[in-house]
């Protein structure tokens, strides 16, 4: 059986409303919805999360546990990252090993306000080893693209056949519309 801390009735409303606040574009820099599609339902579900960043690289960590987001983002695979208008279709790929005790001890050391009663058996600011007898309890993500980036120079095929769009900044200026010439 799946182990999580099921929010209370009020941290159920503070999350609705906070997530409702980040669709809008509100909250934090590190604050993002993440929608992610019903194993079972196929109904898409939503959560507030906070985006951890280290060493240019963004992962999720599930503090509660194993919640519903969690196991629906294990079995798709995919999630979007939604912040005001904009939306970031991404894989989450499991972490473990070594690295995701720096991981989790990264999230508590940035969101202790937040997550610190999550974590009762470690204080903010302890050693990474200090998560080594509870890291199966907290799932860590990391976050990749949808789509690997297009290389430099390349261009995409548009949607209409042997139709190409050269992306705008790719586009040298011509010299015949400037003066002088």
């Amino acid at each position: 059986m799946p182990v999580f801390r099921a929010p209370g009735r009020f941290e159920r409303l503070f999350n609705r409303a906070f997530g409702w606040l980040i669709k809008k574009g509100y909250g934090l820099e590190h604050s993002y919805r993440l929608d992610v599609r019903g194993r079972r339902t196929g109904r898409v579900m939503s959560a507030p999360v906070n985006l951890l960043v280290r060493r240019r690289a963004r992962y999720l960590v599930a503090p509660r546990g194993r919640t519903h987001w969690v196991r629906n983002a294990e079995q798709l695979g995919m999630v979007t990252l939604v912040k005001g208008v904009h939306r970031e279709r991404v894989k989450v790929l499991a972490v473990d090993g070594p690295e995701k005790l720096d991981i989790l001890k990264a999230c508590l050391d940035s969101y202790a306000r937040t997550v610190q009663r999550f974590f009762p058996d470690v204080e903010a600011g302890s050693e990474a080893v200090a998560f080594a007898m509870h890291a199966v309890h907290y799932p860590v993500f990391a976050i990749l693209p949808a789509r690997p980036p297009a290389f430099r120079g390349s261009c995409e095929v548009g949607a209409n056949w042997g139709q190409v769009q050269i992306p705008a900044d790719r586009i040298r200026r011509s010299r015949a519309g400037r003066s002088g010439n």
